[in-house]
C-alpha cells in the first residue's frame, strides 16, 4: 500500500518522452529527439582532469554532507564575480544536483498547507517538489503575449495569507524567458511587503543570448537577498548534467537547516564530483561560451524555421535551450487518424507518423504549446523540423 504522498506524484513528463525515445532507437528506430534537457557537449577535459586526479589521490571518502569547505568557497567566489553578491561558506549546501537542492528547500520551508506560488508554464517538477513537502502549490498563469512573464500586478492578486514562497526561474524551463531588473526590483519589494521566501532557480544563468546579462534578484536590495535561496549547479552551464552537484545560497538558518536535512537524507554530494566542481567554477570558462554561442546559433535557426511553417509559431527566447512551439491551430484537426484536441494528441502523432519526439505542454501547464530543446546537433534541429513540417502538410 503507496502513501498518501506518493500516491499524488505525477511522474516527469520531459524524463518519460526521453526514455521512449532510447527504447526506440534501440529497436531500430530513426527517432530525432527534441526532448532533451542536457547540453549534447561532453564534460570539458580540465574538469574531467581534476576528477580523475581526485580519484588518483583517494579523495574518494565522506565529505562534509553540505559539501566541502572549498567547494563552498569556490561556489562564494563565482557568486562575487558573477552576481556582485558577498556569501560566507556557511551560507552555501551543496547537493546532489539542484533538484536536491529544491528539495531541501521546500522542506526546509513549508509546514503542511502552506502556499507557494508557481507561474505557468512551469518546470514539471517544481509543483510536486511541494507536494512531497506538504506544500500547496499555486499556478499562477502567463501568457504568450507577455513573453510568459507575470507581472507584479498578477503576484499581488496570487499572494495569500498562506504564501511562503514564490518560485522565480530566470532563465525560465521551458520558455526561456529572462526577467529585466526592474521587473526583479518590483517582485522583491513585494516579497519584502508581504513577508514570503523567493526561491530563485538560476540554473540556466550561462545560457543567455543577443547580448542581455543575468541579473540576480538577490542582487536588488540586502532585504530581498535574506529572502531569496538560490538555486543553481553546474549541470547545464558546464555540460555535468551526470556529476550531480547543485548548491543553494541562503542565510545562515536556512542553510543550516537544509544541511542537517540533507545530512540524514544523502549525506555529502560525490566526493569525487566535488573537486570537478572546483575545477568547473574556478578554471577557464571558455568552453562555457563556445556551449553559450553554439546554442544562440541554433536558437536563432530554429525561431525563424518554425515561424516559417504554416499553422506554428514560437516567441523567441532570452535564454536557456527550449523554445515553446505554439501548436493551438491543429487543434480540432484531424491528422494521419488523429484527431488532434490537445498537446498530448499533437505529440503521440508526431513521434508515431513523423518519427519526431517533443514534449507536450500539458506537463508545463501550457495546453497549446510543445517544448522543443535545442540542445542537440544542427542536422538533427535541421532534420527534426523537416520532418515537422512535411507532418502538418500530410506529406509523410
Amino acid at each position: 500500500m503507496l502513501s498518501e504522498k506518493i500516491r499524488i506524484i505525477a511522474p516527469s513528463p520531459t524524463l518519460a518522452i526521453d526514455e521512449k525515445v532510447k527504447i526506440m532507437r534501440a529497436e531500430g528506430v530513426d527517432v530525432i529527439g527534441f526532448g532533451a534537457g542536457q547540453p549534447d557537449f561532453d564534460t570539458p577535459d580540465h574538469i574531467k582532469a581534476a576528477a580523475i586526479k581526485a580519484i588518483e589521490d583517494g579523495f574518494t571518502k565522506y565529505t562534509p554532507a553540505s559539501g566541502t569547505k572549498e567547494l563552498k568557497e569556490a561556489v562564494c567566489r563565482k557568486l562575487k564575480r558573477d552576481n556582485g553578491l558577498d556569501y560566507t561558506p556557511a551560507n552555501i549546501v551543496v547537493s546532489n544536483g539542484a533538484k536536491q537542492s529544491l528539495v531541501n528547500t521546500f522542506t526546509a520551508i513549508c509546514n503542511p498547507g502552506d502556499e507557494v506560488i508557481v507561474p505557468a508554464p512551469y518546470w514539471v517538477s517544481y509543483p510536486e517538489m511541494i507536494k512531497l513537502a506538504d506544500g500547496v502549490p499555486v499556478i499562477m498563469p502567463t501568457t504568450e503575449e507577455n513573453n510568459f512573464k507575470f507581472t507584479v500586478e498578477d503576484l499581488k492578486k496570487t499572494v495569500t495569507d498562506r504564501t511562503r514562497a514564490l518560485i522565480l526561474n530566470s532563465p525560465s524551463n521551458p520558455t526561456g524567458m529572462l526577467y529585466t531588473v526592474e521587473e526583479l526590483k518590483a517582485i522583491g519589494e513585494l516579497a519584502v511587503e508581504k513577508d514570503f521566501y523567493i526561491v530563485s532557480d538560476e540554473i540556466y544563468e550561462k545560457l543567455i543570448y543577443d547580448g542581455v546579462s543575468h541579473v540576480s534578484i538577490a542582487s536588488v536590495s540586502e532585504e530581498v537577498k535574506d529572502r531569496t535561496i538560490i538555486i543553481n549547479g553546474l549541470s547545464k552551464s558546464h555540460a555535468m548534467t551526470g556529476w550531480r552537484i547543485g548548491y543553494t545560497a541562503s542565510n545562515n538558518a536556512l542553510a543550516k537547516a537544509m544541511g542537517n536535512l540533507q545530512s540524514h537524507q544523502t549525506s555529502n554530494p560525490n566526493s569525487i564530483a566535488q573537486k570537478a566542481a572546483e575545477a568547473a567554477l574556478d578554471g577557464e570558462q571558455e568552453c562555457v561560451e563556445i556551449m553559450r554561442k553554439t546554442f544562440e546559433e541554433r536558437r536563432n535557426y530554429m525561431v525563424e524555421r518554425i515561424n516559417s511553417i504554416e499553422g506554428l509559431s514560437c516567441k523567441k527566447p532570452t535564454g536557456a535551450f527550449y523554445v515553446m512551439m505554439n501548436i493551438s491551430k491543429c487543434f480540432g484537426t484531424e491528422l494521419y487518424g488523429y484527431q488532434i484536441q490537445n498537446s498530448d494528441d499533437f505529440c503521440e502523432a508526431l513521434l508515431e507518423v513523423a518519427k519526431v519526439a517533443v514534449v507536450s505542454g500539458i506537463g508545463f501547464c501550457a495546453d497549446g504549446f510543445v517544448r522543443l530543446s535545442y540542445a542537440t546537433s544542427m542536422k538533427n534541429i535541421e532534420e527534426g523540423l523537416n520532418r515537422i513540417e512535411k507532418f502538418l502538410k500530410k506529406e509523410c
